[in-house]
């Protein structure tokens, strides 16, 4: 399950689209201005973003620029929506950022189709690939966590749980996960066990990390679920310690 922004003006065609993914189980969130989704993108960072070129004030092609030249949105999945179909607009879209480019007006199969591509390459936890978060580095391939430090490189022990759970919120940084997405993404949805294992293996992880100072990396949003931060960031949480 992915959490999509939906940027568009038009409330129907905003509503057409919400209600084919919510259909294909994603979550969704709309918005029908630059500035609404400003403001949604600095809550909690979604999966994929269906970004409408002409919007009111600040078009979705300056958005997407904002959003590119942001470290922390850089890597932000974009499908552009626009019913400019010339060549010359489709190149201007994706030099502006966007990942794909869809052309209204356009079928739901074809959307989902054109999402799950996106998603897939750039989804790092499908990938072996080393992953880097603050002064922590995870190596998948190898099994291996280090901290990078003042006096070098240590490496930290944890759980195969816990280690999982670490690489699924190392590869999904900022965002907000509630304790059922992490039990479908981190376990698996043929799982059946209680939310609140979650905790659990929160607490656990949170000891592992403390050995080298970044225990508060994982944060607890009280009354939502977890979310894992940069060393040093300040987000909008109450009480880091709670939950686990």
């Amino acid at each position: 399950m992915s959490t999509v922004l939906v940027v568009e003006d038009e409330s129907a065609i905003a509503e057409l689209i919400a209600i084919n993914l919510r259909h294909a189980g994603h979550d969704v969130v709309l918005a029908s201005s630059a500035e609404q989704a400003q403001h949604a993108i600095g809550g909690a960072l979604p999966d994929l973003v269906l970004l409408d070129w002409m919007l009111p004030g600040e078009s979705g092609l300056q958005l997407a620029r904002r959003w590119r030249a942001d470290a922390r949105t850089r890597a932000l999945p974009i499908i552009m929506l626009t019913a400019r179909a010339q060549e010359a607009d489709k190149v201007a879209g994706l030099d502006a950022g966007a990942d794909d480019y869809l052309a209204k007006p356009f079928s739901p199969k074809e959307l989902l189709a054109r999402m799950r591509a996106v998603l897939r390459r750039k989804a790092p936890d499908a990938l072996d690939e080393a992953v880097r978060l603050g002064p922590l580095q995870l190596d998948p391939a190898a099994h291996r966590l280090l901290h990078e430090g003042e006096a070098g490189a240590r490496e930290l022990r944890l759980g195969p749980t816990e280690f999982r759970l670490l690489h699924f919120f190392m590869t999904h940084p900022q965002r907000v996960h509630t304790r059922a997405q992490l039990l479908d993404r981190v376990w698996g949805d043929h799982v059946f066990i209680e939310e609140r294992t979650v905790d659990v293996h929160i607490k656990r992880l949170r000891e592992g990390l403390a050995l080298a100072g970044c225990a508060r990396m994982i944060e607890t949003v009280r009354g939502v679920g977890y979310r894992m931060v940069e060393a040093g960031d300040e987000g909008t949480v109450d009480g880091a310690g709670e939950g686990g």
